[in-house]
């Protein structure tokens, strides 16, 4: 454990100095089957992140007129930041690839925050969302191999088993039984509210993709798809953003934020294996700092308040990029009969009345994720090969 503050103490690069061009903005992609699947990772989630935060900003100025603003400032270059991050996404990836990819970065991330994740309840609460987004990536990648005849681990590189999760049919719960209990902002250690933001922003990432992408397909079952695992994913949002505090200020969250952002690129930066790409989260570490730095100036102008109030503390090791494997096989032998009942997790058995009548309705005209994937078992190379075989 570290003290936060070795992170922080660079103030980063100057706001008025931040500035890309559209050449640099649209630049090179990486490439689907040479870079290693977490650069493809770090890449998908920084974008997450980024959206995330201009959703945030966007959120706040509504309600600030003070604001208004520094936040469109800072805004300004994170749409720029965004735009180079998710910009390296080539397009030899086809959108079902791209979301086979998603559903890696969700599985292997969250795997990593829930492992480091001192508050109890809160890492229960990852663990769960946990099993559900590593069954998406098994209902997906059945659908891409019967749709384009791809194997997935082609994106995964071996890296995340494909099997079933707690099954999609399953997911679907009664709004009142994906609210969940929050931290306390005065006792919660910063990494539980640097989490918390994270997967949020993450989520609500994929959840934005796939609404997007799911018309797109002219197969009935793709579109079905989508639309069921999209519902889930805002189920997700629900859920994820629920476990942070309410009565936080617009501004203490917008800090929390910049935190979140300055951690996770030192984290991308730290483990990159691609030179082009580590310059790119170094350089924006920086302008997270220069953001970061914004922030605590505007904490300490309205609130009146020293911004390590908020930033002080020990900070576990970075988010690792890495299989968590045996991890998940672990919480899904423990855990995958699991439901939630209010903000509690029971087993199956208990599962409230008002989440099975829910989920009878919605899956009583046919269930996409059960239908695309029956008989499905992954193996190299996709069906194809094992027919010929």
């Amino acid at each position: 454990m570290e003290t936060i503050s070795g992170i922080f103490d660079n103030k980063g690069t100057p706001l008025e100095k931040q500035k890309l061009t559209w050449k640099e903005m649209a630049g090179k992609p990486i490439s689907k089957l040479d870079d290693d699947a977490f650069t493809r990772v770090r890449i998908i989630l920084m974008n997450g992140v980024e959206t995330d935060a201009l959703r945030l900003k966007h959120g706040i100025a509504r309600f600030n007129k003070e604001l208004r603003l520094p936040l469109a400032e800072i805004r300004r270059v994170e749409q720029h930041q965004a735009t180079m991050v998710n910009w390296l996404i080539g397009a030899d990836h086809s959108p079902l690839e791209t979301t086979v990819a998603y559903e890696q970065v969700a599985i292997e991330v969250t795997a990593a925050v829930a492992q480091n994740e001192p508050d109890p309840y809160q890492a229960q609460t990852y663990r769960f969302g946990l099993l559900e987004d590593f069954d998406h990536l098994y209902r997906y990648s059945a659908m891409l191999d019967r749709l384009e005849g791809k194997d997935a681990n082609n994106i995964l590189q071996g890296y995340t088993d494909i099997v079933p999760g707690r099954k999609t049919s399953e997911h679907h719960r009664h709004p009142e039984n994906d609210i969940r209990d929050n931290y306390e902002k005065n006792s919660a250690a910063l990494i539980t509210k640097i989490h918390a933001a994270l997967i949020t922003g993450a989520e609500y990432q994929t959840h934005d993709y796939y609404q997007n992408i799911g018309p797109l397909f002219a197969d009935p079952l793709a579109r079905q798809l989508y639309a069921e695992i999209a519902s889930v994913e805002e189920q997700h949002v629900t859920q994820y953003g629920a476990l942070s505090d309410p009565s936080e200020s617009h501004i203490e969250k917008w800090l929390v934020h910049e935190a979140m952002e300055v951690y996770m690129y030192a984290s991308c930066a730290e483990q990159e294996t691609n030179p082009r790409i580590k310059a790119i989260w170094e350089r924006f570490l920086d302008y997270e700092l220069g953001h970061l730095n914004v922030a605590c100036e505007w904490f300490k102008k309205i609130e009146g308040r020293d911004p390590a109030e908020i930033l002080a503390g020990p900070l576990p090791k970075m988010v690792e990029f890495k299989s968590q494997r045996e991890f998940v096989r672990q919480v899904l032998a423990a855990e995958v009969n699991l439901r939630s009942s209010g903000t509690q997790y029971v087993d199956k058995s208990k599962e409230p009345q008002n989440s099975l009548d829910y989920r009878n309705h919605l899956n009583s005209e046919g269930i996409a994720s059960s239908i695309v994937s029956a008989g499905y078992q992954w193996a190299p190379g996709g069906e194809l090969m094992r027919k010929h075989s």
